[in-house]
């Protein structure tokens, strides 16, 4: 008999069921749900090639003068930022860390978008402790992933660096909005721990601004995400191609819009 998820069977169910919930409250968009991975889903060392060829293809199809170093950081960002979004939301607001090798993500279109996670026990425990168990199973996991990507499409391990180090800045950025009760100190040690953690120190950084009577943290990028090569005209707003002074007005305002 196949087993079922609807009820929770045991405290890792439980522990699995919970955390996937919390993902979708705290963010309204991560779509996930227990169990091993589907046929087609990416899982890191699996048998991924057809599942990052079709990406790819669709990638190329979407955007044909985007050129190949687009398409490689897409790949890249998409495969990432499940896991990463994952592992924070673990370590600062559900508070246990699951064991992410059990994490495998569906492809949508250009997108990766929505993911499985094995149900089992958790490590619970300071967020210290859960940055530590994250990032040794994040990093190993990332090298995986980014030689896959350059199975298909070069990309460098530097850039590719920088933009892991741009996602976990942005979600220190995105917990500070979400947890209230951390001030920006504690926001700006979380992240140092996390980059060190994760080999990814200098590879950007929190930025501390003043603006309308508060102290508010944006992010400096040394990585590009090449999203210019879509829409010339246009630039993230935190771009590093930009200029310093475009860059900082534009982030404080969208840091202020979230206050």
């Amino acid at each position: 008999m196949a087993r079922s998820f609807l009820f929770a069977q045991d405290t890792g169910d439980a522990a699995t069921t919970r955390l996937i919930a919390t993902a979708a409250q705290v963010t309204g968009f991560m779509k996930g749900e227990p169990g091993a991975a589907r046929p087609g889903w990416y899982r890191p060392g699996g048998d991924n090639a057809a599942m990052l060829a079709e990406l790819h293809a669709a990638l190329a199809t979407t955007y044909p003068a985007a050129g190949p170093a687009f398409y490689a950081v897409r790949l890249w960002t998409n495969l990432l930022w499940q896991p990463a979004y994952l592992a924070v939301i673990a370590a600062h607001i559900h508070g246990a860390m699951p064991d992410l090798d059990g994490l495998s993500q569906q492809r949508r279109g250009i997108y990766v978008d929505g993911y499985r996670l094995v149900p089992g026990a958790q490590a619970a425990g300071p967020a210290e402790l859960l940055i530590d168990k994250a990032a040794a199973q994040l990093k190993p996991m990332a090298a995986t992933m980014l030689d896959e990507v350059n199975g298909l499409v070069r990309l460098k391990p530097l850039p590719a660096r920088r933009l892991f180090a741009d996602r976990m800045l942005s979600l220190m950025v995105w917990l500070g909005q979400r947890r209230r009760d951390l001030p920006p100190q504690a926001i700006t040690a979380y992240s140092a721990q996390w980059l060190d953690a994760l080999g990814l120190t200098g590879q950007g950084d929190l930025e501390p601004v003043e603006a309308g009577g508060h102290r508010l943290l944006i992010v400096r990028r040394k990585g590009c995400c090449l999203d210019y090569r879509i829409d010339p005209d246009r630039y993230c707003a935190t771009c590093p191609k930009q200029d310093n002074a475009v860059r900082l007005a534009r982030q404080t305002a969208n840091a202020l819009a979230e206050l």
